[in-house]
């Protein structure tokens, strides 16, 4: 009897593990796709002659969705990960993308395989990184945001560092400070306001408005440089 029953459930399906083989998705803004699979646990006979198993196609697999809001993140050739094998035949429910009976009277068969995630892999070189020092978005080649609108607030300080340039285009600016520090271009700035205004103090005069001669120009020089209280060049 345990043979019997042990037999019969040899041909039970639960959790498989694979390597992709093709993917139809590239990482873009599409629909879930499918993959290719190859089942790596070979089939042996009594002999323990093993007999590699052929790829499946057409194979669904698990996104992180809901509704219109999902994580993208398609699987790639080489991955290898763990699918689970459907009970009944879901050709139909894959064919309409709902309710559908089954294509077939088939049970346990690896013909109706969905793909969940990876399962072994390298070192990630792009990644979001949860652990106790905080969340870290690493990326690289670029890390892009696109939204209507984009709000950053924090109770702390917030920094930027560019190992380049940096580059702010907006319609209008509002920085709203107790006091700012342009460091050493800060210097280049004064520099430049100090001479131009030097250039307009030495030379402006004032009208007589009844009729009288202009005023002189200013027999004082102003200060090589200065600084406010707000604006401060380091």
């Amino acid at each position: 009897m345990k043979f019997i029953i042990r037999s019969a459930l040899s041909g039970v399906r639960t959790a498989v593990p694979v390597e992709v083989m093709a993917v139809s998705n590239n990482g873009g803004v599409s629909p879930i796709g499918t993959v290719t699979v190859r089942p790596l646990v070979n089939a042996t006979d009594g002999a323990s002659v093993a007999w590699p198993h052929a790829e499946i196609a057409n194979v669904p697999y698990m996104r992180i969705q809901g509704g219109s809001n999902a994580v993208i993140l398609d699987p790639q050739v080489g991955d290898i990960g763990i699918a689970t094998v459907c009970d009944r035949d879901i050709s139909g429910v894959k064919n309409v993308g709902g309710a559908a009976n089954p294509g077939s009277t088939r049970k346990h068969d690896m013909s109706d395989m969905v793909y969940l995630m990876t399962i072994i892999g390298a070192a990630p070189t792009q990644y979001v990184q949860f652990n106790s020092s905080g969340i870290s978005i690493v990326s690289p080649t670029a890390v892009n945001i696109t939204a209507p609108t984009a709000n950053v607030t924090t109770t702390g300080n917030v920094s930027v560092t560019a190992g380049g340039s940096a580059t702010v285009q907006a319609a209008s600016a509002v920085i709203k400070a107790a006091s700012i520090k342009l460091q050493n271009a800060g210097s280049a700035l004064l520099s430049l306001l100090n001479s131009a205004f030097a250039t307009w103090a030495q030379n402006h005069v004032h009208s007589n408005g009844n009729g009288g001669a202009n005023t002189g120009i200013p027999t004082t020089t102003p200060p090589s440089s200065s600084q406010t209280s707000v604006v401060q060049a380091e």
